[in-house]
């Protein structure tokens, strides 16, 4: 999909290893684009007026019968109503169930490099920079929830033995995300837990959030699956 740019509103790389949250209010899109290909971007998504409400990861997947994110799903809330939905997707696969790092896997993987030693090159992991951002929202532990790894493939196996894939996403690989409600998106650009690198590299992200103005009555993702179809009703009659 192309974006026009007299539509859009905000563009801005987000440094590897980063945190940012913004604002997407409904009818705009925010597409993440993995400038250098490798690129983890954990989102977690908030109603913007009522953050009890939150993006939910089992709902999300026993509604649409899926295991992953891509083109045509949703996002779901804990209350049965769409925070986004994926309106394109060159990547085909995005995690949901591996979770993010946290100091003691980044110690473990790439030895310990903290902030009084090594100022911002220290090694960020995505719990601290999740609860970072959070609480500049007034929100805490308890508000953090399974994140969506954009561009990051996770392989299960029959056993239910889990593996990373390399080379899922590569350079230009991109992401559109449209807001069906006004949503807080929580973003960490940290590396993926189960990323086998050993050198601490995380990737930048490009944002560019557009006014997409696309119709829930002309969303594809509405016609997904049957499921969809009642969360769009229920995200409507919520913002009317």
């Amino acid at each position: 999909m192309n974006i026009d740019p007299k539509l859009i509103l905000f563009e801005e790389t987000m440094p590897g290893g980063w945190n940012r949250s913004h604002l997407l209010k409904r009818g705009t899109a925010l597409r993440l684009t993995d400038l250098e290909g490798g690129a983890n971007m954990a989102a977690i998504f908030y109603n913007a007026h009522n953050p009890t409400e939150r993006y939910n990861m089992p709902d999300t997947l026993k509604a649409q019968f899926i295991s992953c994110i891509g083109k045509g799903c949703a996002c779901y809330s804990d209350l049965g109503r769409i925070l986004v939905s994926v309106l394109d997707d060159s990547c085909g696969w995005h995690d949901t169930i591996s979770g993010v790092s946290n100091a003691r896997t980044n110690e473990r993987r790439y030895g310990s490099r903290s902030y009084q030693e090594a100022r911002n090159g220290y090694y960020r992991n995505g719990h601290d920079a999740l609860l970072l951002e959070l609480a500049k929202h007034g929100l805490g532990k308890r508000d953090l929830v399974a994140p969506v790894n954009f561009f990051t493939k996770i392989a299960v196996d029959e056993t239910g033995a889990m593996s990373f894939v390399a080379g899922n996403s590569r350079a230009g690989a991109f992401v559109d995300l449209q807001a069906e409600m006004d949503t807080l998106v929580v973003l960490c650009s940290c590396p993926h837990p189960m990323d086998p690198t050993p050198e601490y590299a995380p990737k930048p992200v490009r944002l560019t959030v557009w006014r997409s103005a696309i119709a829930p009555e002309e969303n594809p993702c509405r016609t997904f699956c049957p499921q969809n179809e009642r969360g769009f009703i229920n995200t409507v009659e919520y913002c009317l």
